[in-house]
């Protein structure tokens, strides 16, 4: 079992565990699709893939196993720590890299180093492409049409 598999066989385990059967498939979609979103655009711009899903699969982890949503970045990669470490399959520097991206993904107005925008661009594509027909979080806005663009979609 690769590493990604492992991930994703931890987060699995505790959104299993969520009672409320479509905030369970929400979080499924999210995790899932941001982590898949990440593989895409780290391709696209030559970042680590595996490190970038890994990130992308555990960014909102806290949000999900606690049912709370404040402060989820900052808490989120804390608890992305203890899950890779316990993990025993990222060494140090990699730890550092998944959770320096997840404690900064809900900032959007702010850049931070190219791999920490990998996962707040696949955060945001996630968003938009689970339902176009949504409005926009204003937050949002200016990544998705940098996005857009990016990826030849207008």
């Amino acid at each position: 079992m690769n590493r990604i598999e492992i991930l994703r066989k931890y987060v699995d385990n505790v959104l299993l565990k969520m009672t409320d059967n479509e905030e369970r498939r929400c979080a499924y979609v999210h995790l899932y699709g941001v982590e898949q979103a990440c593989s895409m655009i780290a391709i696209k711009r030559g970042e680590d893939v595996e490190l970038s899903m890994a990130a992308g699969m555990l960014h909102d982890i806290y949000s999900y196993s606690a049912m709370d949503s404040k402060d989820h970045a900052h808490k989120g990669a804390t608890m992305a720590i203890d899950i890779l470490v316990a993990s025993g399959q990222f060494n140090d520097d990699e730890i550092k890299k998944i959770c320096t991206a997840i404690y900064s993904h809900s900032d959007k107005g702010t850049i931070d180093s190219s791999f920490d925008e990998v996962l707040k661009d696949a955060d945001v594509m996630q968003h938009y492409f689970y339902n176009p027909l949504v409005e926009v979080k204003e937050s949002e806005r200016v990544r998705l049409e940098k996005l857009i663009k990016e990826f030849g979609l207008a």
